[in-house]
């Protein structure tokens, strides 16, 4: 592995972590925000190894970070798997997927699959502190529709930089 792709992947874990702290709780949770990092490390590094990574890496820190009652074990099933699932979507849609509004698009989709894997693991592990559905609207959807927006601004920005600066090759617009 290219130790400066993992620099760029530890940094954006941190930044996903720092959002993941500052960010305000939206009904009382708060949203996931290390998704939208984990899944920019996927789209501009696609690789399996990068990918395990950042699922791993995602997990854990969402793990450590997390204030759902019990939400440690469902954050360590759902990231892993999410990454996965989003780089084999990723992977599928080839050279359509790359390009802002379809990256963020298949990020609002990925977040509230990630959602739907975390709180039914929750579910069948621990139980939920509220019903499903009341939990996937306030937190799920809220969550989907800021990391689709953060991704559509994002993406562009740290892809330009990293063109700029040669550390990934031209890809396609």
């Amino acid at each position: 592995m290219n130790a400066r792709i993992l620099v760029i992947l530890a940094m954006f874990l941190g930044m996903g972590t720092i959002l993941h702290f500052v960010m305000p709780p939206i009904f009382g949770v708060t949203p996931d925000m290390l998704l939208t990092f984990m899944f920019l490390g996927i789209v501009l590094f696609p690789d399996k190894k990068n990918v395990l990574l950042l699922g791993i890496g995602t997990g854990i820190l969402a793990a450590l970070t997390t204030a759902f009652p019990m939400g440690q074990i469902p954050n360590l099933i759902d990231k892993p798997i999410s990454a996965f699932v989003f780089f084999a979507l990723f992977l599928v849609l080839g050279k359509k997927a790359n390009n802002p509004l379809s990256i963020a698009i298949l990020g609002g989709v990925m977040t509230i699959v990630s959602g739907v894997l975390f709180l039914g693991s929750a579910y069948f592990l621990f139980g939920l502190p509220g019903a499903f559905v009341a939990l996937f609207a306030s937190a799920v959807l809220p969550t989907a529709l800021i990391n689709t927006v953060l991704l559509f601004v994002v993406y562009p920005i740290i892809k330009n930089i990293l063109l700029r600066s040669k550390i990934i090759q031209n890809i396609a617009a």
